[in-house]
Order: structure tokens, then sequence, then C-alpha cells
């Protein structure tokens, strides 16, 4: 490896560290059943909470509530997977890289 693509790969690490770390401190949240249930996920694709409302907890609608959970569960890590792909996406744009670029 030449010394310009180990300087061009050192910047690529650098942004990659960088951007993980940013993601890292952004959060996303998915809800279902009009705000009934609320997850909130790190960019890092963390579940840091699940928020239920006293309202639509009834034994008799576990399965609904299963179902509303799993909703927003799958929103919030849509959510946080576009949000990796946005700040990772552009990394390898402005640099040159022979076979990357």
């Amino acid at each position: 490896m030449n010394k310009f693509m180990f300087q061009q790969a050192q910047k690529l690490q650098a942004k990659l560290a960088q951007a993980q770390e940013e993601l890292s401190s952004l959060t996303v949240e998915g809800s279902s059943g009009g705000g009934a249930i609320k997850v909130t996920m790190s960019g890092q694709q963390k579940i840091q909470s699940v928020e239920i409302s006293p309202e639509v907890v009834n034994p008799e609608d576990v399965e609904l509530l299963q179902d509303l959970v799993l909703t927003a569960v799958s929103e919030a890590l849509a959510k946080s997977q576009e949000l990796a792909a946005k700040h990772l996406g552009g990394l390898t744009g402005d640099l040159k890289i022979p076979g990357l670029t």
C-alpha cells in the first residue's frame, strides 16, 4: 500500500469513528396506536426506552398490545437505519481512494 492510500485510509477511519460517535448521541422515536406506544432508539440502533400508555393496557388486549409494540420498534429501527445511512453514506465521496470512488 503506498503512502497516499494509507493516508486516505486513515482519513476514512477517522471519519467513520467521528460518525459513530455522533450517532451515539442522536435518537429517533417510533410510535403506534396514535402515540399509545412509543419506542426510543439511539443512532446506533440500541433501544433506549419503551413507553406504553396506561389506557391501552387491558388483559384482554394482549395481542393488540404486542402488535403495537412490534410496529413501534420496527418504525424506530427503520428511522435509525436511515439516520445511520445519512451519516455514513457520504464518507467516501470526498476521499480519493482508488476503487472506492
